[in-house]
């Protein structure tokens, strides 16, 4: 009698299991807050990709704020983007990219073709940096406070109305 009972339990369990993967397939993952917000910006020391002989740590990243993007040549959403990061450096923010899982070759490549707005960039050809940022895909943008703590988390590509609506004021707020 109890054998029954369990294989006429047994489709009520595997109903109930589907209705929760289904109802997780309903949230947006971009749409996650960054486990790094209102904490120090990871420590890290890395060459720039300009210069392999030049070495950076996360001391780069105070006494102003700042916008740390993720970017990569690879990346499409990247190159679609970069008109925005041009605009935002015009408006004299300052901005430092991390150049994330590509080649010194690719990275200065895609630089020189679409405009390079970053007063530093970051070489990360393994992802480290990205990993400990919890980068999942590029692009990704930071907002990095003087104090080195990061204030805001951009998932994804930075579009016109992003610029005006979301970096612009989240700046201001953080100056």
């Amino acid at each position: 009698m109890n054998r029954r009972r369990l294989l006429l339990l047994l489709p009520l369990g595997f109903l109930l299991v589907a209705l929760f993967f289904y109802q997780r397939l309903q949230h947006d993952p971009s749409a996650r807050d960054s486990a790094l917000m209102a904490r120090e910006f990871p420590v890290f020391e890395a060459t720039t990709l300009r210069d392999a002989n030049r070495h950076v740590d996360q001391t780069l990243l105070q006494d102003d704020v700042t916008l740390v993007n993720v970017w990569g040549e690879w990346c499409p959403a990247c190159k679609q983007e970069m008109p925005q990061l041009l605009e935002l450096a015009e408006h004299g923010i300052r901005m430092v990219g991390v150049n994330y899982r590509d080649t010194r070759e690719k990275g200065m490549s895609f630089l020189n073709e679409y405009g390079d707005p970053f007063t530093v960039n970051i070489f990360d050809p393994e992802g480290s940096l990205g990993f400990d940022l919890g980068v999942y895909g590029a692009p990704e943008t930071f907002l990095v406070d003087a104090d080195g703590i990061i204030r805001y988390h951009h998932k994804g590509y930075i579009s016109p109305e992003d610029v005006t609506e979301r970096i612009l004021p989240e700046v201001a707020k953080w100056r």
